[in-house]
């Protein structure tokens, strides 16, 4: 196992004397199902070919797994050897048991379609690092879900210890705000909260709860309470409703199934065809426009964008939908007495390595049939946006509505490209208020041409920078 640290050492240790553990983890089995909950809803249909679990603890998560995807290879992991021997008592075979530390997963170990962990992130030191490196043990498409406990976590026993000089000394949690800037690099999904209450009988079957299940380990330069100052605060405690409050965050995020970038913009017009083109020009992509209106007044975006690049018509996949009126896509079909039919517009995957860019039909709230949306095609499609706008008056309401929409649906945002004059006010904002990186500011180009869609295709971050800078960055 690789080399762990002191504190990884009284983590493994608090766990492996929690030999009361099943008995009072309570939470625990509903962190466990809840988190089941999400990772079964993000896979839908998807049947996972190999599960790693990080700190399967005594399998609680471990024996909902086995049952799901009974044909699955699952490896579960702990830094604790008896919890591991616990868990294997529980789940029985299929299930290869391996002692691990889950910050640092050993590469002989290869791919998974799902790397999963309930209740082991809040005991990593440096989670966020950590959350990349699960990421990058994924195929494409696949999945991280994982569940900790945040700020605010048994509260009501901190606040009877804080008059007494030690305080509690239990651990710090992160808080939400943190947690939202965690997630791998250009993955789709999100976080979501929730509260737990339980009870006790009095403080002194709570401090006995906390070493059954292995939870209470100190901060590091904690001393311990005087005799004393324990039994007042636990007089304190048991002056109040004797309960605490778990405060529990889930997040499941998803690889992109491919590389490349969904491109969508602000508006109608803001330039969504050049900036398509200048990427893929910067990055030798693919191109495809799944839906494309509006031809009986031009030839259309997949031959403009060929043309622009230089690309190869095999490069430039040919749209799902082609249709004359210049309308949503939805309208337009209509008037073609054409229904769009969704399974036409499964992401494609020529070439899964190469970056593709999927250029949108206007923004994201454009109707593309009945019941979809482009939000909708984008939170399928899984792939990273580039957001275009305006750089000028106006952009600062439609831009940031528009990061707010991707990011309530759990869409990853690559970064926003701005059109027109240099507005370094705009700019500003939108990076600050928006927390998103700027890719580029374009100026207006009154020539289009491949000339000088090969000049601002130099000005774009490359694909391999893109993708690495993107790393443990707030999106």
């Amino acid at each position: 196992m690789t080399q762990i640290t002191s504190r990884q050492i009284r983590v493994r240790d608090a766990f492996d004397h929690a030999v009361d553990y099943e008995a009072a983890a309570t939470v625990q089995r509903i962190a466990a199902r809840h988190l089941f909950e999400r990772l079964q809803a993000r896979l839908a249909a998807r049947k996972p070919a190999r599960i790693l679990e990080l700190g399967c603890g005594t399998g609680f998560l471990t024996e909902k797994l086995r049952a799901a995807w009974p044909d699955a290879e699952i490896v579960a992991t702990d830094i604790a050897p008896s919890m591991l021997e616990r868990a294997r008592r529980r789940v029985g075979g299929g299930v290869t048991f391996r002692v691990m530390n889950a910050a640092a997963i050993e590469d002989e170990l290869g791919a998974f379609d799902v790397v999963c962990g309930n209740l082991v992130f809040q005991w990593l030191e440096q989670p966020q690092l950590a959350l990349a490196h699960w990421g990058d043990r994924l195929k494409a498409g696949g999945i991280v879900a994982l569940s900790t406990l945040l700020d605010g976590t048994f509260r009501e026993w901190q606040a009877a210890c804080a008059p007494e000089k030690s305080g509690s000394g239990l651990s710090p949690y992160p808080e939400h705000s943190q947690i939202e800037a965690w997630r791998p690099a250009l993955f789709s999904g999100e976080w979501s909260v929730e509260s737990c209450v339980q009870t006790f009988p009095n403080g002194a079957q709570f401090l006995r709860h906390l070493k059954q299940t292995g939870a209470f380990i100190p901060r590091r330069d904690h001393t311990p309470m005087p005799v004393g100052a324990l039994k007042r605060s636990l007089a304190r405690f048991d002056a109040g409703d004797s309960f605490v409050t778990w405060h529990l965050a889930y997040g499941c995020f998803q690889k992109p199934p491919r590389a490349g970038v969904f491109v969508t913009g602000t508006d109608t017009g803001v330039g969504k065809t050049f900036v398509s083109a200048c990427l893929v020009k910067a990055w030798s992509a693919l191109y495809w426009k799944p839906l494309q209106s509006g031809l009986a007044d031009e030839a259309g975006d997949t031959p403009t964008v060929q043309i622009l690049t230089g690309s190869s018509e095999r490069d430039c996949l040919p749209p799902a939908g082609a249709f004359q009126a210049p309308l949503s896509p939805e309208a337009a079909a209509d008037a073609e007495g054409v229904v769009i039919d969704p399974a036409d517009l499964e992401l494609r995957m020529q070439q899964p390595d190469r970056p593709m860019v999927v250029e949108g039909a206007g923004g994201l709230m454009v109707p593309v049939t009945e019941k979809v949306m482009m939000s909708d095609l984008a939170v399928e499609w899984g792939l990273p946006v580039v957001l275009v706008a305006r750089s000028g008056l106006g952009t600062l309401n439609h831009t940031l509505l528009s990061l707010e929409a991707l990011r309530r649906r759990g869409v990853a945002i690559a970064g926003v490209v701005l059109n027109g004059p240099l507005n370094p006010a705009n700019r500003q904002t939108i990076e600050q208020k928006g927390k998103v990186r700027i890719l580029a500011e374009i100026p207006h180009q009154p020539d289009v041409s491949a000339k000088t869609v090969a000049e601002i295709a130099k000005m774009l971050p490359s694909w391999e920078l893109l993708t690495e800078k993107s790393r443990g960055e707030r999106e």
